[in-house]
C-alpha cells in the first residue's frame, strides 16, 4: 500500500486519492522512482499545530457522508463559507470515481458563520444537484440528515456548527 503524509500530518493512500490529501486538499509531491526520501519529521519538526494554535487551521463545520456510489462510506469535510464540489483536484469536495459528477462546480455547499446555517447551491456545470429528491435550481437551506444526490452518488449531510456550536474564531 502506498501511503503519503501531507504537510498537515494526514496519512492517505496515494493509490486511492492520487497526490492530493482527501482531508485538507493539499497536494503532496511524489518521490521520483529510486529516490530515497527522508521522513516528514526530518523535513518539518511540526506537522500538526499545538493545542491553542489555530492560525492556518480551517476548522470543519460539517460533513457529507457518501451512502451510495463509488465512494460509499467516504466522508467529506465542509468548511466555513463556499465549498465547491466536483471531480477535479482543486475542488474543496472532490468526488472520485463518479463520472456523472461534473469535474468542476457541480454544486456548492455554503456555511455562513454569521447566520450559522448551511445552504446547497446549484453549480455552474451541466449536472443537476438534488436535495431530498428535488432538483436544486436556487439556494436551499440544509438541515441535519438531508439527502444530497450528485451524479450517481448520494450523501447525507451532517452539520457540526450551527445553533448549538460555533468555532469562536470562525464567526469573526
Amino acid at each position: 500500500m502506498s501511503l503519503s503524509r501531507c504537510s498537515n500530518g494526514h496519512m492517505f493512500s496515494t493509490r486511492k486519492h492520487g497526490s492530493t490529501c482527501p482531508y485538507c486538499h493539499i497536494s503532496v509531491d511524489q518521490p521520483v522512482k529510486g529516490e530515497v526520501r527522508s521522513s516528514v519529521a526530518d523535513n518539518d519538526e511540526r506537522t500538526m499545530p499545538y493545542m491553542g494554535e489555530t492560525e492556518g487551521v480551517s476548522p470543519v463545520t460539517g460533513w457529507l457522508v457518501c451512502i451510495e456510489g463509488p465512494q460509499i462510506g467516504q466522508d467529506y469535510r465542509i468548511m466555513a463559507e463556499k465549498n465547491f464540489i466536483g471531480r477535479a483536484e482543486d475542488m474543496h469536495v472532490r468526488i472520485i470515481g463518479d463520472n456523472a459528477v461534473s469535474r468542476r462546480n457541480h454544486a456548492v455547499i455554503v456555511y455562513d458563520p454569521k447566520k450559522r446555517n448551511f445552504y446547497l447551491l446549484p453549480g455552474d456545470a451541466s449536472g443537476l444537484a438534488y436535495h431530498n429528491n428535488e432538483a436544486v435550481y436556487s439556494p436551499v437551506e440544509l438541515t441535519p440528515y438531508d439527502m444530497i444526490q450528485l451524479g450517481k452518488s448520494k450523501f447525507i449531510f451532517i452539520p457540526l456548527c450551527g445553533r448549538h456550536f460555533e468555532w469562536e474564531n470562525t464567526a469573526g
